[in-house]
């Protein structure tokens, strides 16, 4: 699994969670013909990724500055942070510039993350994105 994968899985609700009830489909009788599967209804909302990090940081013993800091945000939801980690995601992501400016780099990786959580169903404040 990818690393922004594995970021993702541990903020966002697992996809079977996520699924709507009812859209389950019950055998055919035998004989018959299988009927089509019911389109599901999208009920799905948005998942409130400040309220999931902040719930988390509430836990966690240690005071992580998930908002502004990558190394902070993969403590939080429990995943490796060493640089060659991030250098990884980097790579994943598609980080062109000079991997050796770790600031520059960590700076790009977050406001990326966040911005690649809120183009798969996350709700992330702009001021975070930017």
């Amino acid at each position: 699994m990818s690393i922004l994968g594995r970021i993702f899985g541990r903020i966002f609700p697992h996809a079977d969670a996520a699924q709507p009830s009812g859209t389950a489909q019950q055998p055919a009788p035998a004989g018959q013909p299988q009927a089509a599967p019911a389109a599901p209804i999208s009920t799905l909302q948005p998942v409130d990724i400040e309220a999931v990090l902040d719930g988390m940081a509430a836990k966690n013993t240690q005071k992580l500055n998930w908002r502004s800091s990558i190394v902070d945000l993969m403590k939080l939801v429990g995943m490796d942070s060493t640089l060659q980690e991030r250098k990884d995601l980097a790579d994943e992501l598609g980080y062109t510039a000079d991997k050796s400016d770790t600031a520059s780099m960590n700076m790009w990786l977050h406001k990326e993350v966040m911005k690649r959580m809120a183009a798969n169903g996350g709700k992330v404040p702009a001021n975070l994105k930017d």
